[in-house]
């Protein structure tokens, strides 16, 4: 049984949140967001509009696991529009920069062409100086998939821990070759 999916999700001030059918759309502050439900799983606000619950048809293994994952996601939907989300990337390396121009992040990470990375529409990317990139949106999933696609560009290597990470990661450093004796 999900435990999870169980508890129904708090509405905050300012958040309008409708069901139709399987769709649902949450709307706040910062913007609007929509989601449709899997199969079996149903959406109900309660009677003093202040929260959700998430119910599910049977007790099928598949609809115990989007019980939860459906709860979960209308959560961060909910976060999404009242605070958002942020991923922060630090580019190590001699010579390495991130710059924006434009709707283009352009990253040169050590390799012979300088790398154009389209911004999608919904997020806002800055670099506050030319080591860091800060990637923002209300949307959680595409926040940190385009933070991980932009990071897969130039992954952090071992021996010495050049590339882009995750701001504050810590990259596992190799000791390299040993002279023989």
């Amino acid at each position: 049984m999900s435990r999870l999916g169980k508890k129904p999700v708090a509405l905050p001030a300012g958040v309008k949140l409708t069901v139709t059918g399987k769709d649902i759309q949450v709307e706040g502050p910062k913007g609007k967001l929509s989601w449709t439900f899997p199969a079996g799983i149903s959406a109900v606000i309660e009677e003093d509009g202040k929260s959700v619950l998430l119910t599910r048809q049977d007790d099928t293994r598949e609809a115990k696991s989007f019980h939860g994952l459906s709860r979960a996601l209308v959560q961060n939907m909910i976060v999404g529009v009242v605070k958002g989300y942020e991923k922060k990337l630090e580019v190590v390396g001699v010579g390495y920069i991130a710059a924006i121009q434009g709707k283009t992040l352009q990253l040169r990470v050590g390799l012979a062409n300088e790398l154009q990375v389209p911004v999608p529409d919904d997020l806002t990317v800055t670099c506050p100086d030319q080591q860091h990139i800060v990637v923002q949106g209300i949307d959680k999933q595409l926040v940190t998939s385009f933070a991980a696609a932009v990071r897969l560009l130039r992954k952090p290597e071992p021996y010495k821990g050049k590339g882009i990470r995750y701001d504050g990661e810590v990259v596992r450093r190799k000791q390299g070759k040993v002279m023989a004796k």
